[in-house]
């Protein structure tokens, strides 16, 4: 006799509420957010972890959201797209190198040196 398998949950297909779809039901709604000025969107870090879920469908929809605690933002959540490409370090050669020639004054291994000999070393 055969026995039916059972499908695991992942894998059933979503019954849909009557009428609610995607389209029908509109931009989802978190009451916890804020828009702060000069900030965006932002949400207690207690809630972001109670509505992990939502935040990652809002950011993956492309809006950015910033995670506060005592009302001072911590960290932010972005979409992976959006992120900016960072400049390149070449480093000080150039810089340095434009620079002027020390002339005057007393140099580094002056000043070294006497801060070492007033200490006793």
């Amino acid at each position: 006799m055969k026995t039916k398998r059972q499908v695991p949950l992942y894998k059933q297909k979503r019954k849909q509420v009557a009428g609610m779809t995607p389209e029908t039901s509109g931009p989802m709604v978190m009451r916890e957010t804020v828009a702060l000025p000069g900030v965006g969107l932002s949400i207690p870090v207690r809630a972001a972890k109670a509505k992990l879920s939502a935040l990652l469908e809002l950011v993956a929809g492309g809006q950015e959201v910033t995670i506060t605690s005592d009302g001072k933002p911590k960290a932010v959540l972005s979409p992976v797209g959006k992120r900016e490409v960072r400049k390149v370090f070449t480093g000080m050669g150039d810089h340095l190198k434009s620079m002027p020639m020390q002339t005057k004054g007393p140099f580094a291994d002056e000043i070294v040196r006497a801060d070492r000999d007033g200490r006793g070393w």
